[in-house]
């Protein structure tokens, strides 16, 4: 059972929430690679990464070596410790070279979506200050002319464009050559782009400390919450950008040795018959995939029978679609051998993981319908009152708050941003509102920030209001979410159009696609006469939120 302890502040007295499970060493010295490593000698020869795509096995002791290779090469193009590279790539061994190599000499990498529109991917190079551009041929235009304006170098993984270099050469350095550096616990490797609670996209900065602390949460001890071990094959197909298959799926396999098996994209076919060809026995999925898995029709003509547990993350996955997935994707309702309820609570500035269940620990602990976990190990959470800031028992709603040293060091070049975020205790603020019952188990039950999810993805109102008020017809928009059974929420707008403009839905939709990528274009326009502000002006999304819900949009 969990403990519950108070600690006297100069403000009040905190009512804190800790993990069910006992709190564990970390070795938070080590950096990054260092600790995923840590246990080579036991797996070397064991499969690490496969690649899909290709069937090509590379070992750990290969996915090692190349990975010191790859750091040889990227100080040989300039890149120091501390320096930013971005990787604009999907999934991919080279993704993991790159990411790896970055960290053997202290640089960081900032993920973005190789989808992105140029001027998505261009925001996030110039606000990372990346000075490398990891990524494929097919998307070198998009960011062609910043890069040769900035002297940003572009490396490419296939067949290299005039002016581009080559991952090939990169990766053939010699691993001898690979500078020495300290790397201090603290110092960034990891720099993912979040909205965080409001606003605009934001560089969230995750260090080595961090990330080896989340990883060590979630997989080391004697009852880890993801009892993973170097006889599983893990199913990578959730992007690698995205912090959730980065951390709790490449890391935390790694740390393990388990074998990490590369999916580019989600395609049902070909997902289920690499399920099979490589007996498939940890699926981290999210609800858009388990959806899929369950409306299939061609489900039952693959033997799926050596997945042992799915996870599902990034947004919430209901109680129908979790006991469809029991019955339909394995083939049989035996609840007590498997069950996809191995659900946790995340945000990237957490590090991500706040809780998970407990269903698949190596001592599985019985979990409610809702719940998304007990808070992790080495970890504190409390729960506060949103008007008052008062710290909140069991079975009381309010913000949810986490404390430890998994959490984001903080925004980049931001500190307003960040002091926002966490106070000066070392709380992080989620923006989440949430209980713990009686048994310590997280309920979620609405959220202040107004992050929308579709399908996993961010997608920040601010980014797309600001794109709406460039239109020259529009005076004031506000962006808000509306559930889709699909996407779990899709993006819509409220749109005050400018006096006399005849400017029709179809017009707006199309002006804001042609500038993002496919999750941040707008689902429906509603013309309205005002967007609802307070006094203060700012936009009041809960009355827009209540007229949807209300099915008079208008």
């Amino acid at each position: 059972m969990a403990t519950t302890t108070t600690t006297t502040t100069k403000k009040q007295e905190d009512i804190i929430f800790r993990s069910k499970l006992p709190d564990i060493y970390i070795p938070k010295h080590l950096p990054l690679h260092s600790y995923c490593f840590e246990n080579i000698s036991k797996f070397s020869t064991r499969p690490c990464l496969i690649n899909g795509a290709t069937n090509r096995v590379y070992t750990y002791a290969e996915v090692e070596l190349t990975s010191r290779k790859v750091a040889t090469g990227l100080s040989k193009l300039g890149i120091h410790q501390t320096d930013p590279i971005m990787l604009l790539l999907p999934n991919s061994p080279e993704f993991v070279f790159a990411f790896l190599g970055a960290s053997y000499i202290g640089a960081m990498s900032t993920m973005a979506n190789p989808y992105f529109t140029p001027t998505e991917v261009i925001k996030q190079a110039k606000a990372s200050n990346a000075k490398i551009i990891i990524t494929q041929a097919c998307h070198v235009e998009k960011v062609r002319d910043y890069a040769s304006e900035n002297g940003v170098k572009v490396v490419c993984i296939d067949a290299p464009p005039p002016d581009c270099v080559s991952f090939e050469e990169i990766a053939s350095a010699d691993e001898n050559d690979m500078p020495a550096v300290k790397i201090n616990p603290d110092d960034a490797v990891a720099l993912p782009y979040s909205s965080g609670t409001t606003g605009l996209p934001k560089g969230v900065m995750l260090t080595h400390k961090g990330l080896v602390t989340s990883v060590a949460q979630q997989v080391d001890g004697e009852n880890p919450n993801l009892y993973i071990h170097c006889e599983d094959v893990m199913l990578c197909v959730l992007p690698l950008f995205h912090i959730y298959s980065l951390n709790s799926v490449l890391l935390c396999g790694l740390r393990v040795g388990s074998a990490i098996l590369i999916m580019q994209k989600f395609d049902i076919v070909p997902f289920l018959e690499l399920i099979q060809k490589y007996k498939v026995t940890i699926g981290p999925f999210v609800p858009p995939i388990v959806l899929a898995i369950v409306k299939s029709p061609v489900v039952d003509k693959y033997d799926l029978s050596s997945v042992r547990t799915v996870m599902s993350g990034a947004a919430p996955l209901g109680k129908e679609v979790e006991d469809a997935v029991r019955i339909n994707f394995i083939g049989f309702n035996n609840e007590d051998y498997f069950t996809p309820k191995i659900k946790g609570y995340g945000m990237t500035e957490a590090g991500p993981v706040l809780a998970m269940c407990l269903a698949f620990a190596k001592e599985p602990m019985a979990i409610k319908s809702g719940a998304c976990g007990t808070v992790v190990r080495n970890a504190e959470m409390k729960i506060v009152d949103t008007e008052t800031g008062a710290s909140l028992g069991r079975n009381q709603a309010g913000e949810i708050c986490i404390r430890g040293d998994q959490i984001m060091k903080g925004y980049l070049n931001d500190p307003e941003a960040t002091e926002r975020t966490i106070d000066k205790e070392g709380w992080l603020h989620t923006g989440d509102i949430g209980f713990i019952d009686a048994d310590d188990e997280l309920f979620i039950v609405d959220r202040l920030k107004e992050i929308i999810k579709y399908k996993g993805f961010q997608v920040a109102p601010a980014e797309i209001e600001a794109l709406l008020l460039n239109h020259p017809y529009i005076s004031d928009a506000a962006v808000v979410s509306m559930k889709d059974e699909q996407a779990g929420e899709v993006p819509v707008a409220f749109v005050v159009t400018s006096n006399g403009s005849t400017i029709t839905e179809d017009e707006i939709k199309q002006f804001v696609s042609k500038q993002v990528i496919f999750y941040k274009r707008i689902n429906r326009v509603f013309f309205v006469e005002a967007i609802p502000k307070s006094p203060s002006g700012k936009i009041l999304r809960k009355d827009l939120r209540a007229r949807l819900a209300a099915g008079i949009p208008s």
